[in-house]
C-alpha cells in the first residue's frame, strides 16, 4: 500500500486543507501520493494528475468529502478494484464513514494491511434510441428517469427480462441497488436494503396509481425501460451526476454491471449503526 490517490470535495475550503495534511502525513512514511489536479492545484501544488488516471496509478484512494464526492470517485475506478477510503467532513455518511478524527488512526491500521472492504454493486445503463445504443454509464447509487417541472406524468413501459411488468404512469421510475436505497429511493417510499444483498428495486416516483408500488428484483434480472412519451420534457439520471435528455420510444436497458465497488469499512461503525445514526431511529 505504497501508492495512494487523494481526492476531495474541492468546493469544501475544510476538505483542501485536509487534504494538504494528509499528503504530508503520507510522503512522511514514504507513500507516493497521486492528488487529482484540480484539487492539487487548489492545495497551492502545481503537480496534480487527471482523475481519470489516478485509479490505474494507485493501490489505494481516499475520499476527502461526502457521499456525492465518493460515488463520483467510484465511476472513474470502473472495474479496476481499488479499494476506496471515504471520509465524512461533515454529518455522517452512508458511503463515507471515516470521521475526520478516526482518519489517522485508520490509515495506520490500513497501511499495516489491517482492514477489511465491502463490495458493493454497480449498475450499467445503456440508453438506445431507434435501436441505436447512444450512451452509457456506470453507477453505483441509481438510474432514475424523471419528467421536468412542467411536464405532464409520462409512461414508461417496464420489462423485467421478457416479463412484462407494468407501464408505470408516474413523474419517474429510479431503478436502485442496494448501496442507493438509502438514495432517492428512501425519499419516494422505498425500502432500505442491506448493501450485502443481491438484488435490485424498481422504485415509482408519485405513481398515478395507488397500487403501484416499489419491486425488488434479483440482481441477475435485465430492466427494460420504454419512454412512451411526445414531445415532453424528461431526463435520464445516473447517480444524480451525469445523464442525459430522453426523447420518445428511447429505451433504457439497465442490468448488472460487471463492475463492483470496494469500500474500505470503518472498524467502529456498521451499517446499522450508520443507519440509526442518520435517520435519527431513536430520537424523540
Amino acid at each position: 500500500m505504497n501508492r495512494i490517490g487523494v481526492f476531495a470535495k474541492r468546493s469544501n475550503p475544510d476538505a483542501v486543507v485536509v487534504a494538504r495534511e494528509l499528503t504530508a502525513w503520507l510522503q512522511e512514511r514514504g507513500i507516493e501520493v497521486f492528488v487529482e489536479q484540480r484539487l492539487a492545484k487548489n492545495m497551492g501544488d502545481a503537480e496534480g494528475y487527471p482523475g481519470g488516471s489516478i485509479p490505474a496509478m494507485v493501490h489505494m484512494i481516499i475520499v476527502l468529502g461526502g457521499d456525492g464526492t465518493l460515488i463520483s470517485v467510484t465511476r472513474k475506478v470502473g472495474d479496476l478494484r481499488v479499494p476506496i477510503l471515504g471520509v465524512n467532513l461533515g454529518s455522517l455518511g452512508f458511503l463515507t464513514e471515516i470521521p475526520l478524527e478516526e482518519l489517522y488512526p485508520v490509515l495506520e491500521k490500513v497501511l499495516e494491511g489491517d482492514f477489511t472492504v465491502t463490495s458493493r454493486l454497480m449498475l450499467e445503463a445503456v440508453v438506445r434510441r431507434e435501436g441505436q445504443e447512444v450512451d452509457r454509464y456506470q453507477v453505483l447509487n441509481d438510474v432514475v428517469i424523471n419528467k421536468g417541472a412542467l411536464a405532464r406524468i409520462i409512461d414508461m413501459e417496464v420489462m423485467v427480462d421478457d416479463d412484462y411488468l407494468t407501464t408505470f404512469k408516474a413523474d419517474g421510475l429510479i431503478i436502485s441497488t442496494p448501496t442507493g436505497s438509502t438514495a432517492y429511493n428512501l425519499a419516494a417510499g422505498g425500502p432500505i436494503i442491506y448493501p450485502g444483498l443481491n438484488c435490485l428495486v424498481i422504485s415509482p416516483i408519485c405513481p398515478h396509481m395507488l397500487t403501484n408500488r416499489p419491486v425488488i428484483v434479483s440482481d441477475q434480472s435485465i430492466i427494460r425501460i420504454e419512454v412512451k412519451f411526445q414531445d415532453e420534457d424528461v431526463v435520464f439520471t445516473g447517480d444524480g451526476q451525469v445523464g442525459m435528455p430522453l426523447r420518445g420510444g428511447d429505451v433504457v436497458e439497465i442490468r448488472k454491471s460487471r463492475s463492483s465497488s470496494l469500500l474500505v469499512k470503518s472498524p467502529s461503525k456498521d451499517f446499522f449503526e450508520v443507519l440509526r445514526t442518520k435517520l435519527h431511529w431513536g430520537a424523540r
